[in-house]
């Protein structure tokens, strides 16, 4: 079954937030990467790219909300990590490392407040998940939400530095690193 407009320009916000931020996505590369018209936006989106763009800010991250929840569904905390990193490695070398985290991209919309506050809920439900995880092996709650923070903001800032440097070695950096700080917590 064919993915309807609705679904085609979620997936274009994502893609073209991921690549090149919300201010540089513009609606003609919208609409035409999501194959779809003026009208179907605004039947589906009636505020236009704005809540188009806050709605795929949702999707891309109740779909990485998905990708923790399984990485932390077995094994150990540094195995977490792994999982996490290896994803993103993945996604970078698929991309040729154009394409990094749409939430990122979201979150430095400064003139999008609904934009950004879903890039806001996004970070908070993963550290949420990953705090919830890390307690459930043990880790006192405060120390396992500070920690869940730090590595989210640890993998997020490799991915950015690994577009811009071409290289995996960031992400690298954030495994071996906080691998010995997971062992540790």
């Amino acid at each position: 079954m064919t993915e309807g407009p609705r679904a085609r320009l979620i997936e274009s916000a994502i893609e073209l937030i991921r690549e090149q931020g919300v201010h540089a996505a513009g609606l003609s590369a919208l609409l035409e990467r999501g194959k779809a018209s003026r009208n179907s936006l605004y039947q589906h989106f009636p505020s236009g790219k704005s809540e188009l763009v806050e709605a795929a800010t949702e999707v891309a991250g109740a779909r990485m909300s998905l990708v923790i929840d399984q990485v932390t569904a077995t094994g150990k905390p540094e195995q977490w990590l792994g999982g996490l990193v290896g994803w993103w490695r993945k996604v970078l070398d698929r991309s040729h490392f154009t394409a990094g985290c749409p939430i990122v991209g979201a979150a430095l919309a400064e003139h999008e407040p609904a934009v950004q506050a879903a890039a806001g809920a996004a970070f908070v439900d993963w550290n949420q998940r990953l705090a919830h995880a890390l307690s459930e092996q043990g880790m006192p709650a405060e120390r396992a939400k500070s920690l869940a923070s730090f590595v989210i903001s640890a993998l997020e800032g490799a991915i950015v530095q690994s577009r811009a440097l071409k290289s995996t070695e960031p992400l690298d950096d954030v495994l071996a690193n906080l691998t010995v700080l997971l062992r540790a917590g």
